[in-house]
């Protein structure tokens, strides 16, 4: 049996989804604004049929396209990292995970503090990672207390300076937070960590040190299923997080895409009857959150580049897929992820039920394509484009 890649481009999305507005998302576009802006040219993707997907001032409609093209919509609610990884895998979310667009209770900041032995934390808003080191460095260094934050998406963050609090002992707290303090009403979907470095007026997060920790996934996801059937299982770059280290039989952490492409091209050429699951995280945590669209246009580039390297290691039996897991538009004003479809494209197009995918119902429509791939066993609420 052959190999399943499966690419997540992190923060790919292909426009706002009709639902967009209960979001605050309503014209939200990522690929389509950061082609208008940046008038990107991307041949390799564009030869796939990414240009087919939705209009793309820069990149031009193919009239043959190698690869099949369709895009998803998410049913799950929310528009956060682990919400769309797990439905990729296969998981809805009947109820999504809880936000904090006002800051956590009071009672469960204290209960963090109290387990952590500190006086207080600090910030306790939405904030970005950049603006609340440079917001409240300063006063942390003073006080020693953590700085606790949300965002848009359900998650409980803690930055803390490396001199104040070791890396190991901020992972602690994360672990503890994790475990005693976001459960229940509460479950968030990650906990992450944020050390940062530097002296004041010149804050630096140390990216290389960020560790989530993802809430458990339920069991039936089709990681876990290709795992229990005991096909290989590899995780490149964050996915491994995500899943909170279930169903993994091998992963790598990476620092960046290009890294995260390095490793894709060699494991490539070690497996057989694996499944590599990939995130490439730059476009979303460099450029989209950051608003930066030459950035994210410039690591979209970087992508399309090394392409042709990864189809030349896909052989006949083997499937592709590259797709996101929300949107992330820096073309907007909104540092937060965006609420809209995300792009699919499936290599080779023998292997799909038929060229033009159109839009998808769910996510979990992947989840269902390897659960066919590898003939498993699954019970999914998504539909295989795999020809039968």
């Amino acid at each position: 049996m052959g190999n399943c890649y499966l690419i997540i481009i992190d923060g790919l999305g292909v426009g706002a989804q009709e639902d967009a507005y209960l979001y605050g998302d309503e014209g939200m576009n990522t690929l389509g604004n950061v082609s208008e802006k940046t008038n990107i040219q991307l041949p390799n993707l564009a030869k796939m049929g990414i240009g087919n997907i939705i209009p793309l001032a820069s990149v031009p409609e193919e009239s043959n396209p190698f690869a099949a093209f369709g895009k998803m919509r998410e049913v799950s609610g929310g528009k956060d990292s682990t919400t769309g990884h797990w439905e990729i895998a296969g998981v809805q979310l009947e109820k999504p995970f809880p936000t904090y667009p006002k800051g956590f209770p009071e009672d469960l900041l204290r209960s963090f503090c109290d387990g952590i032995g500190t006086d207080a934390a600090l910030c306790n808003l939405p904030y970005s990672g950049t603006d609340v080191i440079r917001d409240y460095g300063d006063e942390h260094l003073v006080s020693r207390n953590p700085i606790v934050y949300t965002s848009a998406d359900s998650v409980f963050q803690v930055a803390a300076h490396d001199s104040v609090v070791p890396v190991k002992k901020l992972y602690e707290w994360c672990d503890f937070a994790r475990k005693e303090i976001c459960v229940g009403d509460h479950e968030v979907g990650r906990v992450i960590a944020r050390p940062f470095s530097g002296e004041s007026g010149a804050f630096y997060r140390l990216t290389d040190h960020r560790k989530d920790f993802s809430a458990l996934p339920p069991k039936n996801n089709i990681v876990q299923a290709a795992f229990d059937a005991q096909i290989r299982t590899y995780s490149i770059g964050k996915i491994i997080d995500l899943f909170a280290e279930q169903g993994f039989s091998d992963y790598q952490k990476t620092k960046n895409n290009a890294e995260g492409i390095e490793v894709l091209l060699e494991v490539m050429d070690e497996v057989n009857n694996t499944f590599i699951f990939v995130n490439l995280i730059d476009t979303d945590q460099l450029f989209g959150h950051r608003l930066d669209p030459v950035g994210y246009a410039g690591s979209l580039k970087e992508f399309d580049e090394t392409l042709p390297l990864i189809l030349a290691k896909v052989n006949d039996d083997d499937l592709l897929i590259i797709t996101g897991d929300h949107g992330n538009d820096p073309c907007s004003t909104s540092t937060d992820h965006s609420r809209e479809f995300v792009p699919l494209l499936v290599y080779p197009v023998n292997q799909a039920v038929e060229k033009n995918l159109g839009t998808r119902e769910t996510f979990a429509d992947i989840a269902a394509t390897i659960s066919d791939f590898f003939a498993l066993n699954f019970a999914s609420k998504g539909r295989s484009f795999l020809r039968s």
